[in-house]
């Protein structure tokens, strides 16, 4: 950058990548400071243990008046029906009846009478940055706020953050199965939470006020909403022995014969009134523990604790339990995304994605090699994780899901009888009888899964750690999760400022070498806003056309779906291509694709470039075409292919347009029409469409 300004007697804003950080440590938007509380380890310890966080209280501030979530935030709960057949139907978070029964609870206090509630979802999960330089691990502690939509908390947008990294407690192979290291194991980490989230706890009983995104002051109360944890970390949380239910006070050996939920209150009656012994033998639970979330207001552990898909269904019941029950496949054709382990597939990680790849083609792969009863079975499970995993779910949902698990707990029957298993009271694959009620409480289950915070390690651990010196990385990492943070809070205001609102179509025309794009645009605009018009838009004066010089958003590439009965997509099937338009296509040269055009008669064009752009509240994507003509108006007598060339105005400029992206049908392919001469050695690929002048259409 300062090379390119010097002829201008410029200098860039900033000295070098340390004056960068200078402005953003001091910029005060999107400010979460990090804080230290440490902790004094028992006596047979000689250590000290430091818990990283940032105030939950002034996250949650910054999510609620983030103006970029206006449009997708619920500050009350609501009861959602279907307008075709009145029936009720889940979607977000706030349409669950758990919001509900909590704004009941605020309706009648009269501290809190008239306050938005403000739910905090909390999630923790155990991550290693790198196994090869010691085994790494953080353990990040997520938050977010249940008012946002699903489709907001799945795609982050900032919406998800990392509130702290808890200790992670290690010691000799002598203590660690020491039934004290693992008492203080737990009892730190429940300690640590109450002590992060202790600023919440006034604004639980008595609201205080806030303007939020859509510039509206309102009441707010907050409350501890669900956590998402896998079933190890579900066992810390509820301070239960191992192989019992977090949520359901059934026998350990047979998890499904029924049972009650567990609650806060009787737990405590319970320790109370039981001795320890017997809480532990006879009951699961462990008295000498305490959730944390009894140190809070209407919180209770054994409800809040969400669903799964990922742990508890994908890798769970799916993977762990029936995949490990049957035989290893090594014999199963390509498939895109699927890894083939011709020798087994005895690895020690598996990702959530090589499981879901594996459910599509598992069905076939097991038939007529295992008994009829058992591909049912997988048929109930899969069945019921894609009904699960739906994003609105309805009463007819509720009631497939119902029939599905019931034949699912029918036919596994068979694993039973021909030896492969011996019990089916397995946590993770017992947690399926608690979905249909979750879902009433806290609506879609997408919307409270661990692939979101395991997705996010990548942004607020992973990165930042690869980013660090590796030596005393957490301190780094605080500080990179702060900078990014205050950019992304910066980026939101400089918006709403109209300070990032520049003139874009200049710098796209001169990218792409288009002196005349804004013409261009122009044109395009005056075909979409007036379709009647029998004009051709190319000769109505650009200046009598509606104008627009705001922001553009330029993009590679675009997917076209279309039908397309064939061998890879079916019969019925539809097929999707990737168009790309990009100025370093693997980094070495440009790629534009050729695609057809629907238009009067059908023509065909080069991408040049694909962007869009918002007039009048509404968003225009587009393409920029360079145009080609039809040689003639038949085919070519020998080869039988059409031929075309580009096409030039009479000035022997280029004949560009700028049309609208649902007018492009799908992509082809140009042949050159090579002649008779030899190519040379030093032509490459790439060089087809700027060397040449004539081509064959190769659909």
């Amino acid at each position: 950058m300062a090379a390119t300004l010097v002829k201008h007697n410029d200098t860039p804003p900033f000295a070098d990548h340390k004056d960068l950080h200078k402005v953003i440590d001091t910029t005060q938007l999107g400010d979460v400071p990090w804080q230290c509380l440490s902790d004094d380890v028992p006596s047979w310890m000689d250590d000290e243990y430091e818990v990283w966080y940032r105030d939950p209280r002034i996250m949650a501030h910054n999510m609620l008046a983030n103006p970029t979530y206006k449009d997708e935030i619920d500050y009350t709960p609501f009861c959602e029906y279907d307008a075709s057949d009145d029936t009720r139907r889940w979607k977000d978070f706030m349409s669950g009846d758990w919001a509900w029964q909590q704004a009941d609870k605020i309706l009648k206090d009269p501290d809190t009478h008239r306050s938005a509630f403000v739910p905090i979802i909390l999630g923790s999960d155990k991550t290693t940055v790198s196994v090869g330089t010691g085994n790494n691990q953080y353990y990040p502690l997520y938050a977010s706020i249940g008012n946002v939509h699903n489709n907001i908390r799945c795609a982050h947008r900032d919406v998800l953050v990392v509130i702290g990294f808890l200790a992670i407690p290690k010691t000799s192979k002598n203590h660690a199965k020491e039934e004290a290291f693992r008492m203080f194991r737990c009892q730190l980490f429940h300690r640590s939470l109450s002590a992060i989230l202790t600023s919440l706890k006034p604004a639980m009983t008595k609201y205080e006020v806030l303007c939020c995104g859509d510039g509206h002051f309102r009441r707010i109360i907050y409350g501890l909403g669900p956590y998402i944890a896998d079933y190890e970390e579900q066992v810390v949380l509820s301070c239960i022995v191992r192989n019992w239910c977090p949520k359901f006070l059934a026998i350990r050996t047979n998890l499904d014969a029924g049972g009650i939920y567990c609650c806060r209150e009787h737990t405590d009656l319970m320790v109370h009134e039981v001795h320890p012994d017997v809480l532990w033998d006879e009951y699961g639970i462990i008295s000498d523990l305490i959730p944390f979330m009894n140190d809070f207001p209407r919180a209770d552990i054994h409800e809040l604790l969400s669903f799964d898909l990922l742990h508890q269904l994908i890798k769970g019941a799916f993977k762990d339990h029936l995949v490990d029950w049957v035989v290893k496949i090594a014999a199963v054709a390509s498939f895109s995304g699927l890894r083939r382990f011709p020798e087994g597939c005895g690895f020690k990680q598996w990702t959530g994605d090589d499981s879901k790849v594996l459910m599509k083609v598992f069905l076939p792969a097991i038939e007529g090699h295992v008994p009829q009863d058992m591909v049912r079975t997988f048929r109930a499970l899969l069945e019921f994780c894609y009904l699960v995993r739906r994003n609105i779910i309805t009463e007819d949902t509720l009631n497939q899901i119902e029939d599905v698990l019931a034949w699912f707990h029918r036919y596994r029957e068979i694993f039973k009888t021909s030896g492969v298993a011996d019990t089916f009271s397995l946590p993770r694959q017992h947690s399926m009888v608690h979905y249909i009620d979750m879902i009433r409480l806290f609506g879609a289950s997408n919307g409270l899964c661990s692939s979101i915070t395991e997705s996010k390690h990548i942004k607020a651990v992973k990165n930042p750690w690869r980013w660090s010196s590796k030596n005393n990385a957490l301190g780094q990492m605080l500080l990179t999760n702060q900078r990014l943070d205050k950019l992304a809070a910066s980026r939101v205001d400089f918006a709403m400022q109209g300070m990032l609102v520049a003139r874009m179509v200049p710098v796209l025309a001169k990218e792409v070498d288009v002196p005349h794009l804004r013409c261009l645009i122009r044109h395009f605009l005056f075909s979409q806003l007036f379709p009647k018009d029998p004009r051709n838009p190319e000769d109505v004066p650009a200046a009598t056309c509606p104008r627009h010089e705001g922001k553009l958003c330029v993009f590679n590439s675009a997917a076209t779906t279309f039908y397309a009965p064939s061998d890879p997509s079916g019969i019925g099937g539809m097929r999707r291509e990737h168009i790309r338009t990009c100025p370093y296509w693997r980094n070495i040269y440009a790629r534009n694709d050729c695609v057809f055009i629907h238009t009067d008669s059908d023509l065909e064009g080069i991408v040049v470039c694909f962007f869009s752009f918002k007039f009048k509240k509404k968003v225009y994507p587009c393409a920029l075409i360079h145009w080609f003509d039809k040689v003639s108006d038949c085919t070519d007598e020998d080869t039988g292919m059409w031929m075309v060339r580009p096409s030039f105005h009479d000035d022997d400029s280029q004949h560009l347009a700028v049309i609208h992206i649902e007018s492009i049908y799908r992509a082809s392919h140009l042949i050159p029409v090579y002649g008779s001469d030899f190519i040379p050695h030093s032509l490459k690929f790439y060089h087809s469409y700027d060397d040449f002048r004539t081509f064959y259409i190769a659909f």
